[in-house]
């Protein structure tokens, strides 16, 4: 053992904490366990399959995961880190480091997107393994309160505890700063994250602050600056993964798919392994019609997918799609059918959107019939619920619904997403194109005109009676509101801030609390991480009670 090694290892209690180790040889178990035993370690786990890993992840919390990267079938260690992180089977201070033989640059890469601690390439010497495991235990370390307070989703205290440390730790003072500035865009302190970034850029170029920098551009819908800043970024290193994704996303918000398409394509032969990417990049091919890239990007999901807790259901129906323009019926309603089985259970509106996608694929195919066979049968589904799906399925029901033959029920879908979406351009120069398409432009345009007006009106009408003092009715008219536009995010956002603003002038009210968190856990779902959203819940909860009041539930 080296004598850093040595130093470290001193320095730490390693016998009583909790080691899990996963390769699918047991030779290499056996070595890295064997390792861990001349630090002292007792209590050691061993897995040789991600299926095996992940329930004993299930089962035990763990202070350090030794993790190889390729474990034959099944998930790999990329798929088993993503898993545990998403269902918070690791605590903050756990030690992940990523074993593996591959060098290659998509390898390192789509594991380094999930950020293990470390990524440690065979073969591994116990000195580098000791000396490595030493460095990040005593990191974890520093940023334990700090890893504690994000878990808990207290981001203000986390960003209390980097200022704590930022003067006095130098040697981690630009971590500090750079956490710090993302803990405030997360508490929806944009302007204050934006000067972290700048004091940062006053020392050095560093391409992360600059990207901090473009996001909060780009949130604050400055699109065009944004891209600027994410295009120079890449250009300066071609490996900066997120800045791919943040500029085909500034390209999308800006109109520009064929951009943003061409952006992902990139990024994705960078980096293939990520199931989101390929999603989203046949998502894009598909509306651009490039069938050939849609299906490749949709195959690639699927397959890289299918041991990931971020597959969903719409590769296949993409894919679908795909086969429906390629006249490949027989394979479209093979893969309608795999989602239903795989994923049925877990998503509620499924039996709706296969039934979507088989009649657009029946019509895509020519079989017109059987296209109309299915455009009844989604009428019938529509009338037996009052709930409308999401703006995306209902932008493909009115499709189809309009190819069919039918009038009145798109209409009615296509107005519900414009008062929905009202300050949405981009949005509402899609249903424009889908009136159009069905050859009812100028039809179009006024249904677009006056479904935004009813929707402007209810929305100001409340926020007229708040700002004249007419609190109670406020929240009452923008309670009716939500009934009418249940997704809109303006509305939601304001009858949010109204309830807030009732109970700071009248005092806490269980019920009016209960109803404004549930209101914001809505529309986060709807588009997660708002800085809005952030603000609200933080005002929200300076009017929980104390401890020993109301017993209110504490927000999540």
């Amino acid at each position: 053992m080296n004598p850093v090694s040595a130093a470290g290892a001193a320095e730490i209690d390693w016998a009583g904490k909790n080691y899990l180790v996963v390769d699918d040889f047991v030779g290499i178990r056996q070595l890295l366990r064997e390792s861990l035993r001349s630090l002292g370690a007792r209590n050691i786990d061993q897995a040789s399959s991600g299926g095996e890993a992940m329930g004993l992840l299930s089962r035990v919390r763990y202070d350090v995961v030794l993790c190889d990267y390729n474990l034959g079938d099944g998930k790999n260690g990329q798929q088993v880190l993503e898993e545990a992180r998403v269902r918070n089977l690791v605590n903050p201070s756990t030690v992940w480091l990523m074993v593996s033989a591959e060098k290659s640059v998509e390898s390192v890469m789509g594991a380094a997107e999930h950020q293990p601690d470390a990524y440690l390439i065979k073969p591994i010497t116990e000195g580098v393994l000791l000396t490595r495991l030493n460095r990040v235990w005593h990191k974890k370390q520093v940023f334990r309160s700090i890893d504690q307070a994000c878990a808990e989703k207290d981001y203000l205290r986390a960003a209390r505890l980097c200022d704590a440390r930022i003067g006095s730790d130098k040697i981690h003072q630009l971590e500090l700063l750079r956490m710090k500035a993302r803990l405030m865009e997360k508490s929806g302190q944009p302007a204050r994250a934006r000067e972290v970034y700048e004091q940062v850029l006053e020392q050095r170029e560093y391409q992360w602050a600059r990207a901090g920098l473009a996001k909060i551009r780009m949130a604050n819908g400055e699109f065009e600056q944004a891209r600027q800043i994410f295009q120079s970024v890449i250009a300066e290193n071609r490996y900066y993964i997120d800045a791919y994704d943040q500029l085909a996303a500034a390209y999308q918000n800006m109109g520009k798919m064929e951009e943003a398409g061409a952006i992902l394509e990139r990024a994705a032969k960078l980096s293939p392994n990520s199931v989101t990417r390929q999603r989203n990049l046949g998502n894009i091919a598909l509306k651009l019609g490039n069938v050939q890239m849609a299906e490749k990007a949709f195959r690639k999901c699927i397959a890289i997918g299918e041991y990931s807790i971020m597959k969903t259901p719409d590769a296949y129906l993409g894919l679908a799609r795909v086969c429906g323009q390629k006249n490949d019926t027989k394979e479209a309603l093979q893969l309608l059918m795999t989602a239903q089985r795989e994923f049925g259970h877990e998503h509620p509106d499924l039996p709706l959107r296969a039934k979507i996608t088989e009649g657009l694929v029946y019509h895509e195919s020519g079989d017109y019939r059987r296209a109309r066979k299915a455009g009844d049968e989604l009428e019938e589904m529509l009338k037996l619920t009052p709930e409308r799906p999401d703006t995306g399925t209902c932008l493909e029901l009115a499709t189809l619904l309009f190819a069919v033959g039918v009038k009145d029920a798109p209409v009615e879908l296509l107005c519900y997403v414009i008062r929905n979406n009202h300050d949405n351009p981009l949005l509402l120069d899609e249903v424009q194109a889908i009136f159009e398409k069905a050859r009812m432009g100028e039809e179009g345009l006024a249904l677009i005109r006056s479904s935004k007006k009813e929707a402007a009106d209810l929305m100001n009408q409340g926020v007229l009676l708040w700002k004249t003092g007419k609190l109670a009715e406020a929240v009452e008219w923008m309670r009716n509101a939500r009934k009418a536009v249940p997704n809109n995010q303006r509305i939601l956002f304001n009858a949010a801030q109204i309830m807030v603003s009732h109970m700071q002038q009248h005092g806490h009210d269980a019920d009016l609390w209960a109803e404004a968190q549930d209101v914001l856990h809505h529309v986060d779902h709807l588009l997660p991480g708002q800085q809005r959203f952030a603000q609200l819940m933080e005002q929200l909860a300076d009017l929980q009670p104390a401890p020993d009041g109301a017993g209110v539930a504490v927000v999540a």
